[in-house]
């Protein structure tokens, strides 16, 4: 795993919060004279803290991915989340989707100071500029494609999807001057769930979830990250490819967050046939982003986006909300 940037070196203590007892476990694993020789953050993290290790030793230098629960409620919960995702891991070692390997986890923080999972790192980095949005937004509909193509047996399939809002749940944006819309996207959430044909689901699959490497013709998605954050799933392509959409409609504008379904059919992915089972499921995301998806903006300004201000967002989920109705309903 790798998120591609570094928020700064570290060196031997981690932010402050001490980390002697997982220092000594990562070591522990260690092949004979090796060390650790540098620690760096890295960004782009929301549940979790995510570190790049330098290991030196007679054989050359290597890096690492750590990445440790640290927040009260997911420290509360990382010992059922890091043991699923080192499952998921261990899964995809035998598939073509370029996700990290497993090295060795501490689910219950046992030996570490916080919960923590030690997995390869990924090559490539995280790029949200608008900058050659058109290819890379090709290249996430055939990532997923290939995601949801991942065969699973009855003992290691995931669990059956959670939907992430319900309609009690969605907070219309205070100001806005759309209420009818957003009372129209809630009506539409309130119907039963359409039948659907499961697969296997990343679940929180974003631009910001993936890595790529190179330009232009040349650029190639090198990594796919965080099988953890909102936990690998069972369940319809459609929302895989709504997430996407959605989160691309808030970085790049509403017309790529459209493109995207269109282009994953293109590349061989199938979804739901009808429009109303269509516009159930990515509403179904969409309004989980209400009021102003100030969520997932945190981590994007970081890397860089900091235009995304929560009237911009705001305004791009109202349009993308609509733009829906206007092709689907």
């Amino acid at each position: 795993m790798g998120m591609g940037e570094s928020a700064g070196h570290v060196g031997g203590d981690v932010d402050g919060r001490g980390w002697a007892a997982t220092r000594a476990w990562v070591e522990k694993g260690l092949l004979e004279s090796e060390r650790i020789e540098d620690v760096a953050r890295l960004r782009g993290g929301w549940t979790s803290e995510m570190r790049r290790l330098d290991i030196s030793g007679p054989g050359g230098q290597r890096s690492v991915a750590l990445r440790s629960f640290v927040k009260p409620f997911f420290v509360q919960h990382a010992e059922g989340l890091l043991t699923r995702e080192a499952c998921v891991l261990h899964q995809l070692g035998d598939t073509d989707v370029p996700a990290a390997t497993l090295i060795d986890v501490d689910a219950a923080a046992e030996y570490c100071n916080y919960p923590s999972l030690l997995m390869s790192l990924l090559p490539g980095s995280v790029r949200l500029t608008d900058q050659e949005t058109d290819r890379r937004v090709d290249l996430l509909a055939r990532q997923l494609v290939r995601i949801h193509r991942v065969q699973v047996t009855a003992e290691t399939r995931p669990r059956t999807y959670q939907a992430w809002t319900t309609p009690e749940r969605v907070s219309p944006p205070g100001a806005t001057e759309r209420s009818e819309l957003w009372q129209r996207a809630v009506d539409v959430i309130r119907r039963e769930p359409p039948d659907y044909l499961p697969c296997f689901l990343h679940r929180d699959f974003h631009p910001g979830n993936v890595l790529f490497e190179g330009t232009g013709g040349d650029l190639w998605i090198s990594g796919v990250v965080d099988w953890v954050e909102m936990e690998t799933s069972w369940g319809p392509a459609d929302l895989d490819v709504a997430h996407c959409s959605t989160a691309l409609a808030l970085l790049h504008g509403v017309p790529a967050g459209m493109s995207l379904a269109d282009r994953y059919v293109a590349a061989g992915g199938a979804l739901a046939e009808g429009q109303a089972a269509h516009l159930y499921w990515r509403l179904l995301d969409a309004l989980a982003f209400a009021p102003d998806a100030e969520k997932v903006a945190v981590p994007w300004r970081e890397l860089g986006r900091a235009d995304l201000t929560p009237t911009v967002l705001t305004n791009r989920l109202e349009n993308y909300i609509q733009a829906l109705f206007d092709r689907y309903a």
